[in-house]
């Protein structure tokens, strides 16, 4: 249940999120188009954005396990999906620099496709057939030129905060491009804001970075096998 305290920061948090959204979808877009920023200056806005959205929901972040990864280095990042909060503590505190790996659908939405778009997300068509396999190879190959990328292997948000079978189409992305996967393991974010509900609680979301993985020695018929790996990896990180 929760508190008249924690009820009213909740109702508080919603327009201003909105607010925030649109101010910061617009910051972006402008310091590209209008300051001529790169994308890699213009990550500034996006991580900000995050940042107030945590703290506009009483939200704090912990990084575990940084050191296991090497700056400069092109990674995909595997993370467990609990709840709309995952992307926040990940945009505004991880320590380094990435992309989004995101449906196409999120391209069309107003202001916050266009900021996506122009700060780099790399967005993925998710049907099947030649389209899916083209934006595939698309992904793939802006990755092998040095964008690190953030992937949720479940597909979906978890519906009760346990742990789901990772996809194997997932990692055709390691397997093409040749990149390391980097199993992560979030936790805390489902007592934030799980599946469905509306109202963030205060809380701490962990991110505790598992060591990275090579990809190079599996084809596209060992997809599932690699995603089994990096499943048990997460899960071994989410029970530590």
């Amino acid at each position: 249940m929760m508190s008249p305290s924690h009820l009213i920061r909740g109702l508080f948090f919603l327009p201003a999120a909105t607010i925030v959204t649109i101010f910061f979808s617009l910051v972006t877009v402008g310091s590209i188009f209008i300051l001529r920023q790169d994308q890699e200056k213009a990550q500034i806005h996006p991580r900000r954005w995050a940042q107030t959205i945590c703290r506009l929901a009483g939200v704090r972040i912990k990084i575990i396990g940084a050191e296991k990864l090497t700056p400069g280095t092109t990674y995909i990042y595997c993370a467990n999906h609990l709840s709309q909060f995952d992307i926040f503590s990940f945009q505004g505190y991880f320590p380094l620099p990435f992309r989004w790996l995101a449906k196409e659908e999120l391209s069309r939405i107003p202001f916050l496709g266009a900021a996506m778009n122009r700060a780099g997300t790399i967005f993925i068509n998710r049907n099947h057939g030649r389209q899916a396999l083209m934006s595939l190879d698309k992904a793939a190959a802006q990755i092998n030129r040095g964008t690190s990328v953030l992937i949720f292997p479940e597909g979906t948000r978890s519906a009760d905060g346990t742990l789901q079978p990772f996809k194997g189409g997932a990692m055709l992305l390691g397997i093409k491009s040749g990149i390391p996967l980097v199993p992560l393991a979030i936790k805390g974010s489902y007592d934030i804001l799980p599946k469905g509900a509306w109202l963030p609680r205060p809380g701490t979301i962990t991110i505790t970075i598992g060591s990275p993985v090579t990809s190079t020695s599996y084809n596209n018929r060992q997809k599932q096998e690699l995603a089994q790996l990096i499943h048990d990896q997460v899960n071994t990180l989410l029970t530590e």
